[in-house]
């Protein structure tokens, strides 16, 4: 099998694309040119021929004594002269030339131009009437004409030339102007797909070019958005995926230990069913962000209890606080509080705001678990005793890794997400988040959340 036939570039694709254009250009003005030099000559020695016999009309003694010589006008340059008398007869050297219909016209007092053989040659002839009555004919051989045709051919060449070799360097710039920005937007494409981000091609060239590259430009930003998305996805997840797995491996140590057993054991185990499934389905939002299906948290939105879902969180975060002498408290309405949401997802933002509040709250000191109703929606808090936040704190609270910064080496911090996530899954379920300081001393997280109401083009279905 043959190889694919090598393509040329487009710089050389468009410098000969003009060139022949050009030259086709060239061509074609050089034969249209020919011809009307040709026509141009004739006509300017006619011209002259006609001024010289006009001259020679008004002095007629001139015209007479040539004509009794018999001596042509110009000596080398071929013209010889006729006279038509008032009466028809035609006298010199022309006299040849001269038909009836031309010396009608000239007794008639009209001009005379034509061609005509004499002494076997073609010539020139032109004719003015005299006062007299008759007329003065002057004759020039065609060699004139094409001898000033020669010269006027001649000079032709170099602007000819000279456009051909103009085009040939317009298209050299043209192919310049266009390739390069082409070239520059190749170059970058190929460095998109190797994974290069924060890319910009210059929007220079003809509309269409710059087009490209403005395309290209939204492409570097687009692709930018969507990995940071799926990077920071990823980052949640796998932050998130620890809360259960300490509490499914503290149950599990504790039945191991055989610290639980009897009557506890069954409660336990409905614990550590719990944490599994919602590891389950943190592995599953791993594979469809594998899957390229989403780049953000995924709702399943139904009707959920959320003092139900309250009274489960609490179950699992009071063995957490236990086992680190934390006083832990649950505040619930007792009652069904319904609402339209997606539970897992709420469930994980209660997680991370108790993993948060967890980390530094001192022994002895209170967690606090809130709910209750409100408004078209219920309001959850996560309360601790905790060092608190200042007013600036409150202010970054929710950007990533602002406080872990902060406070890096003075109190324990996390990775820096947990605050994040809790604020981007508050406004992925529609609710709004914030902070301030809590009745127990520490810092207060409060959430409102809607029922949810998906739009028509939402995801969460």
């Amino acid at each position: 099998m043959t190889g694919a036939r090598p393509r040329g570039s487009l710089a050389g694709s468009v410098v000969l694309l003009t060139t022949t254009v050009a030259a086709v250009a060239v061509v074609l003005t050089g034969l249209f040119a020919w011809r009307m030099i040709r026509t141009t000559a004739e006509a300017q020695e006619r011209e002259q021929l006609s001024r010289q016999a006009e001259v020679l009309a008004r002095t007629p003694p001139l015209a007479s004594a040539m004509l009794s010589r018999e001596e042509r006008i110009a000596g080398s340059s071929g013209m010889a002269l006729a006279l038509v008398q008032p009466s028809g007869t035609t006298q010199g050297p022309a006299a040849a030339v001269v038909d009836g219909g031309q010396r009608q016209a000239l007794r008639a007092g009209a001009k005379v131009s034509a061609t005509a053989l004499l002494d076997g040659q073609e010539v020139l002839v032109e004719g003015v009437p005299t006062r007299a009555g008759g007329g003065l004919v002057l004759t020039q051989p065609m060699s004139s004409v094409d001898e000033a045709s020669g010269r006027m051919r001649g000079g032709l060449v170099l602007p000819l030339v000279l456009g051909l070799t103009g085009s040939a360097l317009a298209g050299a710039l043209l192919a310049r102007r266009l390739a390069r920005p082409l070239g520059s937007a190749a170059a970058t494409a190929h460095r998109l797909s190797a994974g290069e981000r924060g890319l910009r091609v210059p929007a220079e060239g003809p509309a269409e070019v710059a087009e490209l590259a403005a395309a290209l430009n939204s492409l570097d930003a687009a692709l930018a958005r969507s990995e940071n998305r799926q990077r920071d996805f990823l980052l949640s997840v796998s932050h998130d995926i620890r809360t259960p797995l300490t509490t499914a491996r503290g149950y599990a140590e504790a039945l191991a230990d055989e610290v639980i057993t009897g009557d506890e054991v069954p409660q336990a185990g409905r614990i550590l069913r719990s944490e599994i499934e919602r590891l389950e389905r943190f592995v599953g939002d791993l594979l469809a962000l594998a899957r390229l299906e989403a780049d953000d948290f995924r709702l399943d939105v139904a009707d959920v209890d959320l003092d139900a879902l309250v009274a489960d969180a609490a179950a699992a975060w009071s063995a957490r606080c236990a086992r680190h002498d934390v006083d832990f408290r649950a505040e619930r309405p007792g009652r069904p509080l319904r609402i339209t949401t997606d539970g897992f997802r709420v469930r994980q933002l209660i997680d991370g705001l108790a993993e948060n509040a967890l980390r530094v709250t001192p022994a002895g000191r209170p967690l606090v678990l809130a709910l209750r109703p409100e408004a078209s929606g219920a309001r959850l808090e996560v309360r601790d005793g905790g060092p608190g936040l200042t007013d600036e704190d409150v202010a970054v609270a929710f950007e990533r890794g602002a406080l872990t910064d902060r406070y890096r080496g003075v109190r324990p911090v996390g990775s820096g997400l947990g605050l994040a996530i809790a604020h981007r899954l508050t406004t992925r379920l529609g609710g709004t988040i914030t902070a301030g300081r809590a009745p127990e001393g520490g810092a207060c997280f409060a959430v409102f959340l809607p029922s949810y109401a998906p739009t028509g083009d939402d995801p969460a279905r």
